[in-house]
């Protein structure tokens, strides 16, 4: 029987169709481009190949396609009568994941990762920042990923792939020194993985180390496809230590040149919250408002992501409707947030509409109001997913609220919670600290 990089059984009886979905789905857990056209080829060498038709779907989900991907993931599952056992658990896991099963969908992960800990594709959707445990809605998941990625790494060994995986988990979990050892060894292993760099970019962050970050990500995106996925959100992490650095030409550059919607590889969802996380963090560091590139954003995030469904781009889309003082939009998202929130239907229930009323405040120079309904949700950022570097966003507009409500004594206490090591902190007036 043939089988995948990871020795899993394929039920495909056609060689090519197996070499092109192991090329396939090596391609999509690196993010590097091609991964859907050798999708592709997999399923033209066996249309029958069902595997095959879930990876496709994966990609397409990924890069915003989502009518495509419930079609293919539809063809995975008129097929998956006839394959084994593993693969029918594959493919209902993600039909879950599609369908915003959140519950059910992380008691079939771990059901299925106890049964078969080396599918690796299954182990990148859940274990991502954003990915179904980081987008459960819960507190305390920077733990529970770490101690899953803890338990999985017997079954991987020494492969390039998992461990940069692994490394990201136990940066989030602040487990930095053991992140780092793990991340150098990945990187040497094999440079050619986005997920590497995108641990680098992390581990520098958490542990404050500048320069190592800088001089790391521009050698490392010089050789990185500019339509590989994650260029553009490199960019954006590049571009938060050029910030920090002073550098404001630079990050600049790399806004225009990797961030901006036009420039930007990724998916909608990643266009709107690297492109609104730059512009409203340039402005807390002090620098001038770019008007223009928030009312492209803003008109983007209207037609590209008119309803609520994922945490992390909503609370940049809030951020767009705030700085164009869209109240009617905000607040029908808001209100449409709430319904799926009573519904079970999202993860972090209200905690985003009450974050919303706080940027709206701030942007309105209201700054009180700003601390009155941001402070009380210090220490839930996790609600939405992501990572800590995409948190301090709700952080720094906190602290800067606090800095220009001359409240020197609360911007204090809030510096002295920041997590240890961490990077520096881009907000205007922090240096009267």
């Amino acid at each position: 029987m043939l089988k995948d990089r990871y020795d899993l059984a394929l039920t495909t009886a056609s060689a090519a169709a197996r070499d092109a979905y192991v090329e396939a789905s090596g391609l999509a857990l690196t993010f590097y481009p091609g991964a859907l056209e050798a999708y592709d080829r997999a399923i033209a060498a066996d249309p029958g190949f069902a595997l095959a038709h879930a990876g496709k779907a994966q990609v397409l989900l990924r890069q915003g396609d989502v009518q495509g991907a419930r079609a293919a993931l539809a063809a995975a599952k008129d097929l998956a009568a006839g394959v084994s056992e593993r693969e029918a658990s594959h493919i209902a896991f993600f039909d879950l994941v599609f369908a915003g099963e959140i519950e059910a969908a992380l008691s079939a992960l771990y059901a299925h990762l106890a049964a078969w800990p080396r599918d690796a594709l299954v182990v990148a959707s859940a274990a991502n920042p954003n990915g179904l445990i980081g987008g459960s809605g819960q507190l305390g998941q920077k733990q529970r990923i770490a101690a899953l990625m803890d338990s999985l790494a017997p079954a991987y060994g020494d492969d390039f792939w998992f461990v940069s995986y692994h490394a990201m988990s136990l940066s989030e979990d602040g487990q930095l020194a053991l992140a780092r050892k793990k991340i150098e060894q990945s990187v040497a292993a094999n440079p050619n993985n986005a997920h590497g760099a995108h641990g680098v970019a992390h581990i520098c962050y958490e542990s404050g180390d500048l320069e190592t970050a800088r001089a790391f990500l521009s050698s490392w995106l010089a050789t990185y496809p500019r339509e590989g996925f994650f260029h553009g959100h490199l960019s954006w992490h590049l571009s938060l230590f050029e910030i920090q650095a002073g550098n404001w030409t630079e990050a600049s550059r790399l806004y225009r040149d990797a961030i901006a919607l036009d420039r930007h590889s990724g998916g909608p969802q990643q266009k709107v919250s690297d492109g609104a996380a730059f512009l409203w963090r340039a402005e807390l560091a002090g620098h001038p408002r770019d008007a223009e590139a928030w009312r492209a954003l803003h008109a983007f995030a209207r037609q590209a992501l008119p309803r609520p469904g994922n945490g992390l781009a909503d609370l940049h889309v809030v951020l767009a409707q705030a700085v164009m003082q869209d109240e009617s939009s905000a607040d029908a998202r808001a209100r449409q947030i709430e319904a799926l929130a009573q519904a079970g239907r999202y993860p972090s229930g209200s905690y985003l509409p009450a974050l919303a009323r706080g940027f709206a405040a701030f942007e309105g120079g209201d700054y009180s109001g700003a601390i009155e309904a941001l402070a009380p949700l210090a220490g839930q950022n996790e609600r939405i997913g992501g990572s800590r570097a995409q948190h301090d966003l709700i952080d720094f507009t906190l602290l800067s609220a606090c800095l220009r409500a001359n409240r020197m004594d609360d911007a204090r206490k809030l510096l002295g919670v920041r997590r240890p090591g961490a990077s520096g902190v881009p907000v205007l007036g922090v240096a009267a600290l």
